[in-house]
């Protein structure tokens, strides 16, 4: 590993190749440039290339292993283990790669390595399209998609990754590859759930559906009336047609227009129906949940793209992620993870989620590495906080959630809803037999392992 003050000389020559730029640490703008979601990640590249084309990208990795430098890629800079940061490494920075390029006539987006979900949404609003999206609006379409890609649309229109129509890959050597059905088909099956493991994601090709309503049912519930309100929940998402989205969980009143002032900063059950189509239909899915006793409601009819804001999460705070997917969801579960909600580290923004699966998410015919699409329910404890003394608490906490939904999980795992839990994880993730064959595709486009800050599928030979 090169030291941190990587030789200046050296950066010229890169700084010269680039139509971007490259930060070093005593460059104006380099802190500002580091900074990432997860505030309680802090390292320090020793260089920072904000790449604008493919071109740029294979510089850096050319140089970056002229150099030893570990390289990291940055597109959205979500991954709650920080992986899109190097310590004295050389971090792909794609957040200038942000154009997104939409056809509605084949209703399809050609969407940059470092474009945010709103960077997409907001391209596809004016043509009444849309495609599956993280659940947040700062998220990296890249990275999002690579990792299969679970959102509010998904019952509806699949995976983020089952909307993939092609995609464009800057390799190890630092050579550009195409992956379609028609090219490098291999490599085009491995992104889908195998992640940042081949290349770097320079741009994607993503199919738009029809999406001409969006509606959405948000209710805030008593604590009390919690174990209730998680049963009625899921009773009505077992009978849901597949345009019904959404989720139930335990979090922090906000300080919004539409909350109570006296229940502003306490624990509070919240339920939220999303509905890929009017508001009269959405009411009617959950009219079980609005005959239950509420104090707060969002009922609208609203873009697609102002949806995707809802629930964005304040960047800067401290995070620890998990899940599990579990095989059922009975009573027992149900008083389970009611139980841990009294337990929230308190106060913080964390939040505990209970999301329904199925739908277009479990008819899977293509035999992508994504066993845990199968599972009807997840369970995502989201550690969020703002104290360094509160650390070992949170993660404690999420840790136990875990523990307690273990009787019914099936053993998979969405990736992008964990951080580094070790390579046992990483094979639930993608299944047993999958991750051989993604190891077979990781030989072959990087036998080095160059792109191992993810969740790493090594190479055949390091196996």
């Amino acid at each position: 590993m090169a030291p941190r003050n990587t030789a200046e000389a050296d950066l010229t020559g890169l700084r010269g190749d680039l139509a971007g730029d490259a930060l070093a640490p005593a460059d104006a703008g380099y802190d500002e440039a580091r900074k990432v979601f997860n505030g309680m990640i802090d390292r320090h590249p020793a260089v920072i290339a904000q790449c604008e084309s493919s071109t740029d990208v294979a510089h850096a990795v050319r140089f970056a292993r002229a150099h030893n430098l570990e390289i990291a890629v940055r597109g959205g800079g979500h991954s709650v283990a920080g992986t899109s940061l190097s310590e004295g490494g050389l971090v792909v920075d794609l957040r200038r790669m942000n154009t997104v390029t939409v056809d509605p006539a084949s209703r399809a987006a050609r969407v940059g390595g470092g474009a945010t979900m709103s960077d997409l949404d907001r391209a596809t609003q004016p043509f009444a399209l849309a495609t599956t999206g993280g659940r947040v609006s700062t998220t990296g379409v890249g990275g999002f998609t690579l990792g299969g890609g679970s959102g509010w649309l998904e019952r509806k229109f699949g995976l983020a990754c089952d909307n993939l129509l092609g995609a464009e890959l800057v390799t190890a050597d630092g050579e550009t590859v195409r992956a379609s059905v028609d090219e490098n088909p291999e490599l085009f099956w491995a992104l889908h759930g195998g992640g940042g493991n081949f290349g770097v994601a320079t741009s994607l090709t993503l199919e738009l559906h029809e999406l001409p309503a969006m509606s959405v049912v948000l209710l805030l519930h008593p604590l009390e009336d919690g174990r209730r309100v998680v049963e009625t929940f899921r009773d009505v998402m077992d009978s849901a047609p597949d345009e019904t989205g959404g989720g139930c969980l335990y979090l922090t009143a906000p300080p919004e227009d539409f909350v109570p002032e006296h229940l502003v900063g306490s624990l509070v059950c919240a339920t939220l129906i999303t509905f890929a189509g009017p508001e009269d239909r959405a009411r009617a899915m959950a009219a079980p949940l609005l005959a239950l006793r509420h104090e707060a409601e969002v009922i609208a009819e609203l873009p697609y793209a102002d949806l995707q804001c809802m629930l964005d999460d304040p960047p800067g705070m401290r995070n620890y992620w998990s899940a599990e997917y579990l095989d059922s969801f009975p009573d027992e579960a149900v008083d389970a993870f009611c139980a841990r909600a009294s337990d929230i580290p308190m106060p913080s923004a964390t939040q505990h989620v209970l999301f329904p699966m199925g739908g277009a998410v479990a008819r899977d015919t293509n035999g992508y590495p994504l066993p845990w699409r199968s599972a009807p329910w997840a369970v995502h404890p989201f550690g969020v906080w703002e104290s360094p003394s509160d650390d070992a608490r949170a993660t404690q906490w999420v840790r136990d959630v875990r523990a307690d939904m273990r009787p019914w999980s099936g053993g998979t795992v969405y990736l992008n809803f964990i951080g580094n839990e070790g390579s046992d994880r990483v094979v639930e993730g993608v299944g047993a037999e999958n991750y051989a064959r993604l190891a077979a595709v990781k030989t072959q486009y990087d036998p080095a392992n160059v792109f191992h800050l993810n969740h790493n599928i090594q190479p055949a030979a390091q196996v």
